[in-house]
């Protein structure tokens, strides 16, 4: 892989565009195996649950139930089993572990300003909310699984507003400021929606998607402009050389 001579500053970290660190694209690789592990898990296990799975009238973590059994308000005949549910389970756990390790690497592809702390905290999170899904079936210890999953709806989509301020006067994030706030304005309004028991036409499966989706398909697209970006290696001795 080419790596790009650092930029000519005396303070190369602080360059606010075009390059990345080369642990940015190492970052956003890792976001782009989250998502497409989570949603390979997502319908894998959905094809072993059968045609009694209903993407509008069952919730995602239905997928995810260890037992077979009535639960009322799941599904369109209130009968929950999902054979392959664990491996729904550890994808959902993957992909909350691979966002936190995510983070870690992407952290210089934002400015180093409050917006940036403060938003991937929030994404941070979301990924140990994600965990706390997949380690707490919703019919094995359901208070902590219904916790986590407002973990991560919260904590998900509140980041990618804040993380959208924190791109301003960033050339990198060009075309993608306005994205990443529209993102989690449209997941926080499901999910209003969905607390609120106002499904319309979506279900209540279409619009917990509607809760999900914005975070996914956000941290896959980032990712991969992020990994068509030029890199570049900070000398040893500056701050941020460490990645």
């Amino acid at each position: 892989m080419a790596v790009d001579p650092a930029p000519p500053s005396s303070h190369p970290v602080e360059r606010y565009g075009p390059l990345v660190h080369r642990s940015v694209r190492h970052g956003a690789i890792v976001w782009i195996l989250a998502v497409l592990i989570f949603v390979i898990g997502m319908i894998v296990t959905q094809v072993g649950y059968g045609s009694s799975y209903s993407l509008t009238q069952n919730y995602i973590s239905d997928l995810g139930a260890a037992h077979c059994a009535p639960l009322a308000g799941h599904g369109t005949n209130g009968y929950v089993c999902s054979p392959w549910h664990d491996v729904f389970n550890v994808s959902i756990v993957v992909l909350g572990l691979l966002l936190l390790l995510g983070i870690v690497l992407i952290r210089t592809g934002f400015p180093p300003r409050t917006a940036r702390t403060v938003g991937l905290i929030l994404l941070a999170l979301a990924g140990i909310g994600a965990i706390g899904v997949g380690l707490n079936p919703e019919d094995v210890r359901t208070s902590i699984h219904v916790l986590s999953a407002a973990v991560a709806f919260i904590g998900g989509n509140l980041a990618l507003i804040v993380l959208g301020f924190a791109m301003f006067r960033d050339t990198r994030w060009d075309g993608y400021r306005a994205y990443t706030i529209l993102s989690g304005i449209v997941g926080l309004v499901a999910l209003i929606l969905f607390e609120a028991k106002v499904y319309g036409p979506l279900g209540v499966g279409g619009m917990e998607r509607l809760i999900v989706a914005p975070l996914l398909l956000w941290a896959f697209v980032v990712s991969v402009h992020l990994v068509r970006l030029p890199t570049y290696a900070a000398p040893k001795g500056l701050p941020g050389s460490g990645g």
